[in-house]
């Protein structure tokens, strides 16, 4: 079993919870690699969480991402936005209140999502 990480998070509340649990289970079934989930509450408004996880190579980042697309369909997601399916490197999944990004290792390493999104938010103060 892949270990799916949430230790960079306090697990999101609400509906975002059970997206975010079926969205990793699916994804550590289809043998996704380092699974973190980040806390996107309070950082931005474009979603409550987003999930990052590694495919072995271009054929398996694709897999993930046929697989996922599909069980999100069937669960009733049909506006499910998808970028970047082409080329196999790095896909995009917009699902409305779950982002997920899935990666080759390379270029997850490259981007380095996990350490950008899981700061905390500085206290800027009254303006």
């Amino acid at each position: 079993m892949n270990s799916v990480s949430n230790s960079k998070l306090a697990h999101p509340g609400g509906k975002s919870a059970n997206l975010v649990d079926f969205i990793t289970t699916c994804l550590d079934d289809s043998k996704g690699e380092d699974i973190v989930t980040i806390d996107l509450e309070g950082k931005t408004a474009i979603a409550d969480a987003m999930i990052i996880a590694s495919g072995r190579s271009r054929r398996h980042v694709g897999a993930l991402a046929d697989k996922l697309i599909k069980v999100l369909k069937e669960q009733g997601h049909q506006r499910v936005k998808v970028e970047g399916q082409s080329t196999g490197e790095w896909v995009l999944l917009d699902a409305g209140d779950v982002i997920v990004h899935i990666f080759q290792p390379e270029i997850r390493d490259f981007y380095n999502l996990e350490k950008m999104w899981s700061a905390e938010r500085p206290d800027v103060g009254p303006i």
